[in-house]
């Protein structure tokens, strides 16, 4: 490092001074220079390299732990370290910016139903367990709320609705279109959050229509909903947050598309709640 360091500052400063500087022998350097790039250098150019492709696909939204992914699913055999010190050579970072509004109003008096999935993401068959949330973007006619629901079997979107007020009629919505879109068997079941909306009369007629048993967090207590957090965190991350949205319209037009167009085909590929709980992990 430190002859590479005097490479790049040779054009400006004798090599000499250079060399006294950082303590090594200017012979030292000589040699150094003829010898050309280790194995290593080599092997770090090619990762830089596969790095910034990936990097750039994300939309500079992946991470070390994405990126580090998404190259051992092409076959490379490398570590998050690695992947970590390569993104830091090439001043690559991941855009995250993270913006803040109470979705859940659990201080009420409605019926609360016990937590029955109880932290069960893994393992489901399709259309026998779906968890659901809501979130919201920013444009410049105010505040847009996405009520979505994931597939825990798939991963996959499998509703949504979207609406000026985040109201029952919001999930409501968001559940008739899963239901009628996937016609699960009676049984399934259906995890949210304990938010007066899922806890309203209306969204409850529905889940007893639809033959489905209903299950709610803890309250306050994200971990037992992780795969919808992990899903709006993407959503945000890799699309929301970079673009400004001038209505409501444009951004709901948007989000179906990014939704049907990008996450939906690449669900079942990219385990988006392990990667959660990693960064989780990764932050704590």
């Amino acid at each position: 490092m430190k002859y590479a360091w005097i490479e790049a500052q040779a054009g400006w400063q004798p090599i000499a001074r250079l060399c006294k500087v950082l303590g090594v022998s200017r012979s030292g350097f000589l040699q150094w220079r003829k010898r050309g790039p280790s194995d290593r250098d080599l092997s770090n150019r090619s990762l830089d390299a596969q790095v910034a492709v990936i990097h750039a696909e994300g939309k500079q939204g992946y991470g070390r732990i994405r990126v580090t992914r998404r190259l051992r699913q092409s076959g490379m055999r490398v570590g998050a370290e690695r992947v970590r010190k390569s993104l830091l050579r090439q001043s690559l970072r991941s855009v995250y910016r993270k913006k803040y509004r109470v979705t859940t109003d659990s201080n009420h008096r409605k019926p609360v139903a016990q937590n029955l999935l109880d932290r069960r993401f893994d393992g489901w068959a399709p259309n026998r367990a779906w968890t659901t949330d809501i979130s919201y973007v920013l444009t410049d006619e105010g505040w847009l709320y996405l009520a979505a629901i994931v597939d825990l079997g798939t991963r996959r979107i499998v509703g949504w609705a979207m609406r000026e007020r985040m109201s029952a009629k919001l999930v409501c919505d968001a559940l008739q279109m899963a239901y009628w879109r996937r016609r699960p068997a009676p049984g399934l079941l259906m995890h949210s959050d304990r938010g007066s909306q899922y806890a309203s009369d209306d969204y409850r007629k529905l889940l007893k229509q639809f033959h489905m048993t209903q299950s709610m967090s803890r309250k306050g207590n994200c971990w037992d909903n992780a795969p919808m957090e992990s899903f709006f965190k993407t959503l945000k991350v890799e699309r929301t947050y970079r673009l400004q949205y001038t209505s409501r319209d444009q951004a709901r037009l948007d989000i179906v598309n990014w939704i049907e167009g990008f996450y939906n085909p690449f669900s079942s590929t990219i385990p988006q709640f392990a990667e959660f709980c990693e960064d989780k992990a990764l932050n704590s």
